[in-house]
């Protein structure tokens, strides 16, 4: 169990799991074109997502210290996703990505969300103290 535990908190596993989940939706999501170019979207994803997930924590945690009120909730998660969003279309863009939207809607639903629900604790963890 504990080593269960070790790997749950590994930034490692993390960024791993997040390059072959959303590297993998990004195969499914371009499964109708060949299979070089659903490879080549899946590897561009994987990266992506491995270095966001490796950064999204601390840009939340970055700006939720920048916002007071409810500023502090929603601001962060919203900056994040308009980053993200630029980043994923561009960097797919010009990878040559064939189905960039279906592509990014998977992994900016679970960054979003995740920036969101992180976003809240840490405004309700500053409002208790």
């Amino acid at each position: 169990m504990e080593m269960v535990r070790r790997i749950a908190a590994s930034s490692i596993a993390h960024v791993l799991f997040a390059f072959v989940a959303m590297g993998s939706w990004a195969v499914f999501a371009n499964r109708d074109h060949s299979a070089l170019r659903a490879g080549l979207a899946g590897v561009v994803q994987g990266g992506l997502s491995a270095c966001l997930t490796l950064f999204l924590k601390k840009a939340v945690e970055f700006l939720a210290g920048k916002f007071d009120g409810s500023a502090a909730f929603w601001a962060p998660p919203l900056i994040a996703c308009v980053a993200s969003t630029t980043i994923l279309m561009l960097i797919h863009a010009l990878s040559g990505t064939p189905e960039i939207l279906k592509t990014i809607a998977v992994p900016l639903a679970v960054s979003t969300s995740y920036a969101t629900a992180y976003s809240y604790s840490l405004t309700r963890k500053r409002r208790r103290q």
